[in-house]
């Protein structure tokens, strides 16, 4: 009987998952992630288990190489920079993810923040809570633009979101659609009062909106990124911030997760980090555990639907 690891935390013993695996013959061993996990950890929970189902769990070259019997890798989510795919390959190792499982509630939560930054909800209740009663002016989103980077399933999903707030959209992205206007990343940067990160984490976006991104933005533009943390290069967003070449940042995803105690993020008017919240809802949780439990029993028997690092 192949025995599987389920570290994706909102996953539980008994569970409609654990159920579906069991009854396709394999044992589960749950070992859900909560806060940092070093290597070796991760590596021990690994031992013996030949296939895994996993959330933001950083298998890197050096924890699979401790995993010889492990042959699959599920992430219950759309990205896969958690995952050493290259080393996967080569220890004959298949990694799938689950594209657009969480798009519709990423995108709802895209204009939660949008609409949460505009009226200035945050400062609000954060006032009031303190015994104050503030009554500072927010802004409509209607008749401004809306600059997504990326058109992955999440920033079509905006689309028709923020249209429906009145909201002009523009996209810069290597692919192309009939719902809006594709303008090169400059332009989007400049001409943006919104600027909604949707692209993946890759050699070429680690780092793409850094010093020189922010000074092409307006000062009364806000940055949202629901995507990866590490496509921001955090210093110099705190510093455009600081200087007043940006107005502010929602930021739902970080560089390093959970939020180190001495981030630079920390402490600054103007940004908010939340807790990488976009896809987590009940219905995107549902959908995103039963379908990977169904990629991981169809990648063992050889069937794998999505996979990111081609055939093994």
């Amino acid at each position: 009987m192949s025995r599987v690891l389920i570290t994706t935390d909102y996953l539980r013993p008994g569970d409609e998952v654990d159920k579906y695996l069991r009854g396709a013959g394999l044992e589960t061993v749950h070992s859900p992630r909560s806060g940092r996990r070093d290597p070796g950890q991760l590596a021990a929970a690994l031992d013996g288990i030949e296939a895994a189902l996993v959330g933001n769990e950083p298998l890197t070259a050096e924890v699979l190489a401790r995993a010889p019997k492990l042959r699959v890798i599920v992430r219950t989510g759309v990205g896969h920079d958690s995952i050493d795919v290259e080393a996967a390959a080569r220890h004959g190792i298949s990694v799938s993810t689950l594209p657009g499982v969480n798009a519709n509630a990423v995108a709802e939560y895209t204009l939660g923040l949008l609409l949460a930054g505009a009226r200035r909800l945050l400062p609000s209740a954060s006032g009031v809570a303190q015994g104050k009663w503030p009554r500072e002016a927010g802004r409509e989103l209607r008749g401004s633009t809306l600059g997504l980077i990326g058109y992955g399933a999440s920033a079509r999903a905006v689309v028709p979101l923020a249209r429906a707030f009145g909201m002009t959209v523009v996209c810069a992205s290597g692919l192309r659609g009939p719902d809006v206007r594709f303008v090169s990343l400059p332009e989007l940067l400049s001409t943006s009062d919104y600027v909604s990160v949707h692209t993946a984490l890759t050699g070429r976006t680690r780092g793409l909106l850094d010093a020189a991104a922010f000074r092409r933005m307006k000062p009364t533009a806000v940055l949202v990124n629901t995507a990866r943390g590490a496509i921001v290069d955090e210093d110099a967003l705190v510093s455009a911030v600081l200087s007043g070449e940006i107005a502010g940042a929602l930021l739902d995803v970080v560089r390093e997760e959970p939020l180190p105690a001495g981030s630079p993020l920390r402490g600054v008017p103007g940004i908010v980090v939340f807790s990488h919240l976009a896809g987590q809802t009940a219905e995107a949780r549902r959908a995103a555990g039963l379908r990977g439990a169904e990629e991981l029993v169809a990648a063992l028997a050889g069937r794998a639907r999505h996979l990111v690092n081609g055939e093994k």
